[in-house]
Formats: C-alpha cells, sequence, structure tokens
C-alpha cells in the first residue's frame, strides 16, 4: 500500500481508504471488525464513515474496533455531518448548532476525543458558509478535529469556501471527496483541477460506480438477487441512474482488459483511478471479506498507457458548453 499526502498537509493517507457505509447495512459487527483487520493489515490507514450511516450503528461499530485495538494514532479515522441523524428541525445541515452536536455525538459512538478529518457531507444551501466555516474552524482550535474537509461540493462553492478561510484567516478545506469512476468523470472538467491548483486532497466515492463497474451486471440480464441492484439499496445506483451505452462500453472494456492482464473489471477500474493525477485515494465499500480481498487487488501494479488510453477514450462524453469552447480555442500547443 503506498502512502500519499493529503493535500497541501503533512498527512499521510494510504492510497486505498475504507468507507464504513455498510457497517451495519450488510456487514454485522464481527464481519466489520475482520474487515477492518484485513483492511489494516494490508497497510491501509484511513478510514471514512458518517454520522448518518445506518443511524450512527456504522460509527458505532467503527469506534468498537478502534477501542478494541488500543491503537487510536496508527489510522485515520474520517467522518461526516450533514444528513439528517433525528427528527428534529436542527438534526440536519451544516448550522453550527447541528455542528457542534454532531461532533460530541460522533465522538462518543467512535470511542476517541478526536477525529483525523472532519467532513460536510453536502453543500448546505440554507446555511450561510461563513457561519459553517467559523464552527469548524472552533472545533480544530478546540482540538476535537485536526482536518476539515468537504464531500459534494460545487467547484465555485469550493473556491468560496477557501477564500472565505483565507480572510479571515480560518483552517480551510484539506480534502474534497466527491464521486469518480470510469462513467462520472464530471469532476474533471473542474473539480480536479481545482483541488490540484489549491493544494486540497482529493478522495473518491463509488469508484466502481455502486457495483455497475464489477462486471456482476449483463446487458438484458436480470441483476444478481443480493446486488445493491437486485436489492433496490440505493435510489443513484438502479438501472434509471446507471444504465446506458457508455456503461456498457466501459464494461465491455473492463472484462476485455481484464482478461488480457489477468485482473477483475473491479481491480483494473480501482487502478485506473488511483493513476488518475491529483487524486489522493480511492474509497472502497464492501461487505465481506472475499470482496475487500478483490478490491485490494488493485494495488501493486499499473494499466499500461496503452490500457489506460482505451478506458478513457471508452468513458469519454462530449465536454458541455463553455468547457468544450474554451479547450477548442485555448488548448496549449
Amino acid at each position: 500500500m503506498e502512502y500519499r499526502f493529503l493535500g497541501n498537509t503533512g498527512l499521510k493517507v494510504s492510497e486505498l481508504a475504507f468507507g464504513t457505509q455498510t457497517f451495519g447495512w450488510g456487514a454485522d459487527e464481527k464481519t466489520a471488525h475482520a474487515l477492518a483487520d484485513l483492511f489494516v493489515q494490508a497497510g491501509g490507514n484511513l478510514f471514512d464513515t458518517a454520522d448518518s450511516y445506518n443511524g450512527g450503528v456504522a460509527e458505532s461499530m467503527l469506534g468498537s474496533w478502534l477501542k478494541a485495538r488500543k491503537n487510536r494514532h496508527s489510522v485515520i479515522v474520517a467522518t461526516k455531518v450533514f444528513f439528517p441523524t433525528g427528527d428534529g428541525p436542527n438534526d440536519a445541515g451544516a448550522s453550527r448548532k447541528h455542528i457542534f452536536h454532531s461532533i460530541n455525538e460522533s465522538l462518543n459512538r467512535l470511542k476517541t476525543d478526536y477525529v483525523d478529518l472532519y467532513q460536510i457531507h453536502c453543500f448546505d444551501l440554507s446555511t450561510p458558509l461563513e457561519e459553517t466555516l467559523s464552527a469548524l474552524d472552533d472545533l480544530v482550535r478546540a482540538g476535537k478535529i485536526r482536518y476539515m474537509g468537504a464531500s459534494n461540493y460545487t467547484a465555485s462553492q469550493l473556491e468560496k469556501a477557501l477564500m472565505l478561510s483565507e480572510i479571515h484567516q480560518w483552517e480551510s478545506f484539506s480534502a474534497l471527496q466527491a464521486e469518480y469512476s470510469l462513467i462520472v468523470r464530471s469532476i474533471e472538467w473542474e473539480l480536479l483541477p481545482l483541488c490540484k491548483e489549491e493544494g486540497v486532497g482529493f478522495l473518491a466515492w463509488s469508484p466502481v460506480a455502486g457495483g455497475w463497474l464489477t462486471g456482476k451486471y449483463g446487458r438484458n440480464q436480470p441483476p444478481p438477487s443480493n446486488s445493491r441492484v437486485g436489492r433496490k439499496d440505493r435510489w443513484d445506483d438502479q438501472p434509471e441512474q446507471r444504465e446506458s451505452e457508455l456503461t456498457w462500453r466501459v464494461i465491455d472494456n473492463l472484462i476485455e482488459i481484464g482478461k488480457d492482464c489477468g485482473k477483475t473489471p473491479a481491480q483494473i477500474a480501482l487502478n485506473w483511478i488511483l493513476q488518475q493525477p491529483g487524486i489522493t485515494a480511492s474509497i472502497l465499500g464492501v461487505r465481506t471479506l472475499e470482496q475487500l480481498k478483490e478490491n485490494l487487488g488493485c494495488i501493486g501494479w499499473q494499466l499500461s498507457e496503452e490500457e489506460m488510453n482505451k478506458l478513457k477514450k471508452a468513458s469519454d462524453v462530449p465536454l458541455p458548453y463553455p468547457y468544450r469552447f474554451i479547450e477548442r480555442y485555448t488548448r496549449r500547443r
């Protein structure tokens, strides 16, 4: 496992992060602890969770593992705040009240006195950005969080946040977590270049597109019953959201390249992400030890330039305006 700096910080994180959304959903506590053990044995040190995952169960399971491990400093714990954790009017969002309440709840569940990376799970249109940023800055100064992060922000929202932090001399976002895969590449238009330019680390979620890039789904075939699509787990991963000619073209190429180099489609898709400039880590989301073992097979080797270009071509989509216009007339020669 290789380690990369989280943006411009001095914090080193593993190139693969372990996403705990399956803890309490698909993985019971015993399995969750076994998954965490295997991930650390492979050299991983970054765990990503959220207060809203399975009603707080994901944080609690990670917390019980941390307590049993008795070596909190050796791992990097990242959690998130924004989505509802209760029925009250202030049980969601990025207000100072909700952030201050939620961090204490998360620390209790995680059985730790600090979080390494605390992320706003989604941009909050209802709360002034200054309120959110100043609250996070206070948490850094109080020692409850080490670094601040954002997730699901647009480029303009992220840039505004960075500028406000500089103006007010607050701590600023050190990382952005956003969806990125061979069938969701729109972050390449602005977000990824912005992160590279501003020294913000980038964590890619759903790198195998909710299981679509694992090769488990076939054209005109019913999905496996024990799959995200078969169980109808997430609206975002249903065929009406993921299925397209581009998706099938990418899957066909993943299968073809995998046969040539002895790798699975998931390993190919994950390796492609890790080779993209500006990527800090790719977040794994697994339910079983077998899935984790397969995903860990994406490291320690690299796709060839020809294979990378083949996948890039298969997953390319026409640039929308104004990106297309700007590229046509200002591309460096």
